[in-house]
C-alpha cells in the first residue's frame, strides 16, 4: 500500500495550525512535511533558498495542503509550482482575500477529477 506523501504550505502564522494538522493525521499513514518557514531555516536564509526547499517539497508529495493567510507571496508562490506541477491541492484554510477565487476553481477541479492529476 503507497503511504500519502502531502505537502504542507502556507504562511507563517498558521504554523502552529499546521503542526497539530500533521499531529492529528500520525496514525492515517499519510507522511505530512511542513514547508520551510523564516523560523525553521534561520534569519541568514535567503527567500530563494526557501522557495527552492518548497519546490523540492512539493515534487515529493502526492497532495499539495494549504494553509493561506490571502496575503502571502511565498504561499502564493509555492502554490503556483503546485499548480505547474500538477499536483492535486486541498484547501484547509484560506482567508476570503486576494487570489482567493483562483485557487478554490482548481481544488473544485481536482476534486472534480476524482483521479490523481499526474504530477511532473
Amino acid at each position: 500500500m503507497h503511504t500519502k506523501k502531502v505537502a504542507l504550505i502556507g504562511s507563517t502564522q498558521y504554523e502552529e495550525k499546521m503542526k497539530l494538522y500533521t499531529w492529528s493525521h500520525r496514525n492515517d499513514g499519510w507522511d505530512i512535511k511542513l514547508p520551510f518557514f523564516d523560523s525553521t531555516v534561520g534569519v541568514n536564509t535567503s527567500g530563494l533558498t526557501m522557495m527552492e526547499r518548497n519546490l523540492e517539497l512539493i515534487k515529493w508529495a502526492d497532495e499539495i495542503h494549504i494553509f493561506w493567510d490571502g496575503r502571502s507571496i511565498g504561499t502564493w508562490g509555492d502554490f503556483c509550482m503546485a499548480f505547474a506541477l500538477k499536483k492535486k491541492v486541498q484547501i484547509l484554510f484560506l482567508e476570503p482575500k486576494s487570489c482567493r477565487n483562483i485557487i478554490k476553481q482548481y481544488e473544485e477541479k481536482c476534486l472534480e477529477a476524482k483521479t490523481k492529476i499526474s504530477g511532473g
